[in-house]
């Protein structure tokens, strides 16, 4: 069986969630095995594209006019493209101004001559088609073990429905938001991170993105009945995912 020929590339982002692949340091010599990272600069070289690709992993935004190429070069010359964290999926951080002018945002901080394109910041698939898609502010290292396990059988990984709720239930959490007053947002977010910062006592934050299956009207009105206003939830809700809320 040939082994599926891997690109992972990074746009606007922290690079978490390449750091997360290369955190994996058990199973990468099984995962060479198994895989060719093709094209990977943050951990191998070369760095030239090459013709064609299985896969390309991609992580991060668009936020500037070479991103936008780089990425549709990236999408003509791969079988499949992967969204990978909630940057790629959803925009992420770099575009919760989106609705302020970017030349505008730019002249602010830079001043008259910014020296950055002036292009509005986008998840991947405001440009190409996204085959699928891994959430996760990074996503958590099973989670990228389990894509690649699925790329090299052939498959695209399932996509989640459930919220964090439910993870923190499998845990047996105390529920934050109920038994303690604070604004977590478990209730929306999507699950399969094991709950990991409400089982530390941290309200979730909604990093991985809205949940589908996640009623927002009603769990407004259970915020509200626990002192949240919809304006501060929502602010919350859009930090890592803008267009949350406005559709």
């Amino acid at each position: 069986m040939n082994r599926p020929r891997l690109a992972i590339v990074g746009l606007t982002a922290c690079s978490g969630c390449q750091l997360s692949l290369v955190n994996c340091e058990a199973e990468l010599p099984l995962l060479l095995e198994q895989v060719q990272f093709e094209l990977f600069p943050m951990a191998c070289s070369p760095v030239q594209m090459a013709e064609q690709y299985d896969v390309a992993l991609v992580e991060g935004c668009c936020t500037t006019a070479h991103e936008v190429e780089l990425l549709r070069e990236l999408r003509s010359r791969s079988h499949l493209l992967v969204a990978l964290g909630t940057c790629a999926l959803w925009g992420g951080v770099a575009t919760l101004r989106s609705d302020t002018p970017r030349q505008q945002l730019l002249s602010q901080v830079y001043g008259p001559h910014p020296p950055l394109d002036d292009g509005l910041p986008r998840p991947l698939s405001a440009y190409v088609a996204v085959d699928a898609a891994l959430p996760g502010c990074p996503p958590e290292k099973k989670e990228l073990l389990a894509l690649l396990v699925d790329l090299v059988r052939g498959n695209l990984p399932p996509a989640g429905v459930s919220p964090v709720c439910t993870d923190c239930r499998m845990r047996e959490n105390l529920c934050l938001l109920q038994e303690r007053n604070q604004l977590c947002l478990g209730p929306l977010t999507l699950g399969g991170c094991d709950a990991r910062c409400p089982s530390l006592g941290v309200p979730c934050e909604g990093c991985r993105g809205p949940a589908p299956e996640a009623n927002l009207a009603e769990a407004l009105a259970v915020y509200q009945q626990k002192g949240f206003d919809q304006q501060t939830v929502t602010a919350r809700l859009q930090r890592f995912c803008p267009e949350w809320c406005h559709g």
